[in-house]
C-alpha cells in the first residue's frame, strides 16, 4: 500500500497569518493534534502541533532559565524562544520546512520516517501542491482493514473512495477528520460526530456511491459538553 491509498485528502490547514487563539481552536473543533500551514499560493510552508503551545506566557510555561544557563545561551536562542512563547501568529511557532512524501511512498517508508523523526503527521505533495496528509490515525485504519483481511484496493476501489469521500466533504455536516477506506467494493467509514443524525446521513452518502455493496460504520461520537467518546455501534458489537 501506497501513501494515496490511505491518507486524508480534504485537510484542514492554517495560514503563516492565523493568529494562535484561532489555531488552537481549529484543533480543539476538529480533535486535531496538528495542522499543515500553507501560504497565499496555497504551497505548504510549516506544520504546526499541539507541542507548539507547550511553552506559552499565557498559560505560564515559559522557559525560567537559571541566570548561570542564560550565560551560556546564545542570543539568538534566547530571541527564538522569546517569540516562541509570545508570538501572537502561527508564524512565530510553527515548525518550517516540515517532512514530507509523495503519493507513491510506501507505508513502509511512511512508518519509518515517523519512527525516525518522531513526527506524528506527513504531508503528501504532488509537486509543490499539498493534496492530502498521513496521520498514525490513517495507519491505524489501514492495520485494522488488513486486519479484517480485506483484499487489496483495486483501481475501482480507489474511485469509490475518491466519490465517496468527494461527496461526503462537500457536505456543511460533515464527520471531523472524515476518512474512508475502500476494499473491493466494501466501505468503512471513520471519523468523529457530534450528533447521531450525522452517522446516519453519511452511511445513506456511501450507500448511495455506484459500485458500493456494504458500508461499514466506525464513526465515533464526541459529546461536545462533555468531551465523552463512543465508539460506533458497529464497532461496540464487534468487541463484545
Amino acid at each position: 500500500m501506497r501513501a494515496h491509498q490511505i491518507m486524508t485528502k480534504y485537510v484542514t490547514t492554517v495560514t503563516p497569518r492565523t493568529t494562535i487563539e484561532d489555531a488552537a481552536n481549529i484543533m480543539l473543533r476538529c480533535h486535531l493534534s496538528g495542522v499543515p500551514v500553507v501560504n497565499d499560493e496555497g504551497s505548504l510552508v510549516g506544520i504546526v502541533s499541539e507541542s507548539d503551545f507547550l511553552r506559552r506566557t499565557e498559560i505560564g510555561t515559559e522557559r525560567k532559565r537559571p541566570a548561570f544557563l542564560q550565560f551560556f545561551a546564545s542570543a539568538g536562542k534566547l530571541a527564538a524562544d522569546f517569540v516562541h512563547e509570545r508570538g501572537r501568529k502561527v508564524e512565530d511557532i510553527m515548525t518550517r520546512d516540515p517532512v514530507t512524501v509523495t503519493e507513491q511512498t510506501p507505508l513502509s517508508e511512511l512508518v519509518e520516517l515517523m519512527e525516525k523523526r518522531g513526527i506524528k503527521r506527513l504531508p503528501v505533495l504532488s509537486g509543490k501542491v499539498m493534496v492530502g496528509i498521513v496521520t498514525r490515525s490513517n495507519l491505524l485504519q489501514a492495520v485494522a482493514s488488513l486486519a479484517r483481511e480485506i483484499p487489496d484496493p483495486t483501481a475501482d476501489d480507489d474511485h469509490i473512495r475518491d466519490r465517496v469521500t468527494r461527496t461526503i466533504q462537500a457536505t456543511d455536516w460533515r464527520p471531523a477528520g472524515f476518512q474512508a477506506t475502500v476494499r473491493n467494493g466494501i466501505v468503512h467509514l471513520h471519523g468523529v460526530i457530534f450528533d447521531d443524525h450525522v452517522r446516519q446521513a453519511t452511511i445513506v452518502a456511501a450507500k448511495n456511491i455506484a459500485g458500493v455493496k456494504e458500508v461499514h460504520d466506525h464513526l465515533c461520537y464526541v459529546d461536545t459538553y462533555s468531551g465523552f467518546y463512543v465508539e460506533s455501534p458497529e464497532d461496540m458489537k464487534a468487541a463484545s
